[in-house]
């Protein structure tokens, strides 16, 4: 049976299934704790989710002329590698192999994030002309939610399995597998879009093309800035992200509270990415949406900073700080394709895309590693008893350094936004 040839069932349901499953990387926090205890290693299993980010980021990079020329290619190579690190990983954990998961968790599976992640940006751009912000906001907006979607379902697995996390990662895979598949089938361009390249090519010419597209992008001046303020984005979104839990225990907040607002908070990531975005489509300019997002941003983090927000327990400030970071943080990723395709073009979107999310790749690396750097070397531990009667360890002034290290980064953000992206044309690139 031959699909109708519309916008929902050929770009936006698809990238929904697409996003809805590689999106649950971020489920990582939910099971981390399981596999290390299951494989009896906890130190450095952090690194997988450090390597499924640096390989998301990288392998955009490398495929987005993959994407560009096939995009039906691209999204079964997307389903194939996902599949194979979901379940390959559940495999490593069975024989407790901790090099097994590095390398299918954090290598394979990451070639299918980017892969993914890439796939079907383009072609929603290509259905919503005219409100491409809006498009490819839902389809991110999809990666973002689907940590709340799959954590309670993940979870509830690893209670029924007594915390083996091997059958949950068999089971997710087949899930999502399947998902995959049939976005990758329904997922089409236009029948009116003529691509401007060619579809053949071998090794030799894929590095050329690889080495054009490099120096196409990071010889301009535009695109390295809007490469930095991708990263710095990112940068501090993980920095805060990853220590949020431990910054509403600081504050005085029960576990319970804690965990609602995680749920809050992932809400903020989703509704930024498709939020931002589609505000983003009543502007001329789409930077102007990160210039909002940065002074919100910088707005927030210096209050939180001048009243000593995490030390003295101002409640209401740490938590509209950490709302607005997610919100951003989703934010920046929405409006990246957007804002590339205002400044070069339709015809080589995909390409120009992943290359600017290697951003995303050395963000992963760095993020996450300097909060933690931050809080292990600025200040004292301090035990604190939890309302369920365990023992957490604080440190309330390692908090509020990553406090003062983000600020920093968000006012170089805003200030390269201001100076190195310049207004759009009234006409966009075509």
């Amino acid at each position: 049976m031959k699909l109708p040839e519309n916008k929902w069932l050929r770009a936006a349901i698809p990238a929904l299934l697409l996003h809805c499953s590689i999106g649950t990387v971020y489920c990582w926090g939910t099971f981390s704790k399981e596999i290390g205890t299951w494989i009896g290693q906890t130190d450095g299993i952090e690194w997988a989710f450090s390597l499924a980010i640096f390989f998301l980021g990288m392998s955009a990079a490398f495929l987005g002329d993959v994407v560009e020329k096939n995009i039906h290619r691209s999204s079964l190579i997307a389903t194939i590698c996902f599949t194979v690190g979901m379940v390959g990983t559940g495999f490593a954990i069975m024989i407790k192999s901790f090099p097994l998961i590095l390398l299918f968790y954090g290598c394979i599976m990451g070639i299918g994030l980017g892969t993914g992640y890439l796939s079907p940006v383009k072609t929603l751009m290509l259905w919503f002309k005219d409100k491409k912000g809006l498009a490819t906001g839902l389809a991110v907006a999809g990666f973002g939610a689907a940590k709340a979607i799959a954590t309670p379902i993940m979870q509830n697995l690893l209670d029924a399995f007594d915390g083996n996390p091997a059958p949950m990662f068999f089971i997710m895979g087949g899930v999502y597998c399947v998902m995959m598949f049939v976005g990758h089938l329904m997922l089409k361009k236009p029948a009116d879009w003529v691509e401007a390249h060619e579809e053949g090519g071998g090794i030799k010419e894929f590095f050329q093309t690889l080495g054009k597209n490099f120096k196409t992008s990071f010889g301009n001046k535009t695109f390295i800035g809007i490469w930095l303020m991708f990263y710095i984005n990112i940068t501090c979104g993980l920095a805060l992200i990853s220590q949020e839990k431990s910054i509403f225990i600081t504050i005085g907040l029960t576990t319970g509270t804690a965990a609602a607002l995680g749920v809050v908070t992932a809400i903020a990531n989703a509704g930024g990415r498709l939020g931002f975005s589609a505000w983003a489509d009543f502007f001329k300019d789409r930077n102007t949406i990160y210039k909002i997002i940065f002074i919100l941003s910088i707005i927030l983090t210096g209050a939180t900073v001048l009243t000593s927000g995490i030390e003295s327990g101002i409640v209401v400030l740490c938590i509209a700080l950490l709302i607005m970071v997610n919100a951003g943080y989703g934010g920046g990723f929405s409006n990246v394709p957007t804002l590339l395709s205002d400044h070069f073009g339709m015809k080589s979107i995909s390409a120009v895309h992943g290359m600017c999310l290697s951003a995303w790749a050395m963000a992963g690396l760095t993020g996450n590693q300097l909060a933690t750097f931050i809080v292990n070397h600025v200040g004292e531990f301090e035990k604190k008893v939890l309302d369920d009667g365990t023992e957490k360890l604080i440190n309330p002034t390692g908090y509020q350094t990553v406090l003062y290290v983000t600020l920093g980064l968000y006012i170089v953000a805003c200030i390269i936004s201001f100076v190195m992206i310049p207004k759009r044309k009234d006409k966009p690139a075509e």
